[in-house]
């Protein structure tokens, strides 16, 4: 997430990324599970963020949980499908390194899958920008493929795109966290479920720590 080739291509599969992902949640029974525990712990209100909410099934997952719900995605053809498909939530069209949100504007911030299209480089920018926008006391949580490898994508779905799928060590993304100043609380692995590209898979919930 966050250059053109990358909007290009999700651009260009948008429609059929929402045919076959949008119910994604309904065989990870984990990654719900987690999810709830951040929408469980944002009590003051603030919006919960989705960065590189795709079609917007998690943003509008979390919103009929009641809370409020903020999609953020790099493709403007993303983000209108969400908009369309989930209109109890809000979608604004943003890049990971420089999201388009004010200092603490959200209560809890939930990037699933979403760091996979960075270099190694930008990790520590968008670490620094999930730092910005969480509010003081705010979960993070996020999820990526474990690994060191790059997988490169030219064709999904019978479109021409041009994706790099990056996998990171788990304590490389926790090392980033921390870095700018959240804290890993916990750590979770799996393998992958039978409707998923065999990959293992990484979770990191953590928390910037509160003012008080």
């Amino acid at each position: 997430m966050g250059d053109e080739r990358t909007r290009q291509s999700y651009d260009a599969v948008a429609a059929e990324y929402a045919l076959h992902l949008s119910d994604e949640l309904s065989y990870k029974p984990l990654d719900r599970a987690l999810l709830g525990m951040v929408v469980e712990g944002a009590t003051s209100g603030r919006p919960i963020a989705d960065l590189g909410c795709g079609p917007g099934h998690v943003t509008g997952w979390l919103a009929a949980r009641g809370v409020a719900a903020v999609g953020i995605d790099l493709s403007p053809g993303m983000v209108a499908i969400a908009a369309r498909d989930h209109p109890g939530a809000s979608f604004r069209v943003g890049d990971l390194r420089d999201l388009p949100a004010s200092d603490a504007e959200f209560g809890a911030v939930v990037a699933l899958y979403s760091l996979i299209h960075l270099t190694p480089d930008a990790l520590p920018v968008a670490a620094s920008e999930l730092h910005r926008v969480v509010e003081p006391g705010g979960a993070v949580l996020v999820a990526f493929h474990v690994g060191e490898e790059v997988r490169h994508v030219t064709d999904w779905w019978g479109h021409g795109v041009d994706l790099d799928f990056r996998f990171f060590e788990t304590e490389l993304v926790a090392a980033h966290l921390e870095s700018v100043g959240l804290a890993v609380e916990a750590v979770v692995e799996r393998a992958p479920y039978l409707e998923e590209v065999a990959t293992r898979r990484a979770y990191l919930l953590a928390r910037r720590p509160s003012d008080r």
